[in-house]
């Protein structure tokens, strides 16, 4: 979220990835450029931190001029289902340093939100393709409703090796394997100022909602804190074998 999410992605990124052995990185970078979408400069300054692939959701288009870059940025993705001929692409294959394959899909959920394909349905299809190259599949599920999210959960379970929620800023605690192997968790959380209304100054988010006019949001940078998630997952089967939550206080 904004500039202190990366001042404490840089603090603390390559310490959890160097603890826990981690082959890839994943972050949701939607909000990394003052609170809203996501630049060129922002997106290769988190790169540079040690991100991997960047996933995204609704705030992605937020900043005009960074349409060119998604649209020739292979290690972002957008939500799949959103309309063919939309700038970017939904999923890709990454492959680690021991080069194993692991294919990223990005999905936007529809309840309370835009109406857009359906994610169960673009996921059927989506899935299938990745599944011609790799058997580790990470889904992120840019959703608002916590029911939306563990039904694709549960539908995706034993087809894909994870399904993570994003989109609330608020982390949840029902980590799990299902089933058939897939790891869950509703939603990561938020990587920025917990001094704040999910990022945002929190006086400014309180007068928004005492007056009702419009007010100009900024993101706050005070108690700054990491949220996120490590997967283990077992190269053969693409299942995942264990999954734990990350909340940092960042020093």
């Amino acid at each position: 979220m904004g500039a202190p999410g990366r001042e404490a992605l840089s603090r603390e990124l390559h310490r959890l990835v160097d603890h826990y052995c981690v082959d890839l990185v994943i972050a949701n970078g939607e909000n990394a450029a003052g609170g809203f979408g996501l630049t060129e400069d922002t997106a290769r300054e988190l790169f540079a931190l040690g991100i991997d692939v960047l996933t995204s959701g609704n705030h992605i288009w937020d900043k005009k001029d960074a349409l060119p870059f998604i649209r020739r940025e292979e290690r972002l993705v957008r939500p799949a289902n959103y309309p063919p001929g939309t700038a970017g692409k939904g999923s890709v294959v990454a492959s680690t340093a021991g080069g194993v394959k692991v294919g990223i899909l990005n999905l936007e959920g529809r309840v309370f939100m835009s109406n857009l394909d359906c994610p169960f349905r673009v996921a059927d299809r989506e899935v299938e393709t990745l599944r011609e190259q790799t058997g580790i599949i990470i889904v992120d599920f840019h959703a608002e409703a916590t029911s939306e999210k563990m039904a694709l959960g549960w539908y995706l379970d034993g087809r894909v090796s994870a399904v993570l929620g994003t989109h609330t800023h608020v982390q949840t605690a029902d980590e799990r394997i299902l089933g058939a192997g897939t790891a869950y968790l509703t939603d990561v959380g938020m990587t920025g100022s917990f001094d704040s209304v999910i990022g945002i100054k929190k006086e400014l988010a309180i007068e928004k909602f005492v007056t009702l006019m419009p007010t100009r949001f900024e993101v706050a940078k005070k108690d700054l804190r990491l949220n996120g998630v490590v997967v283990e997952i077992d190269e053969a089967s693409g299942k995942a074998l264990g999954i734990e939550r990350i909340s940092l206080l960042c020093s």
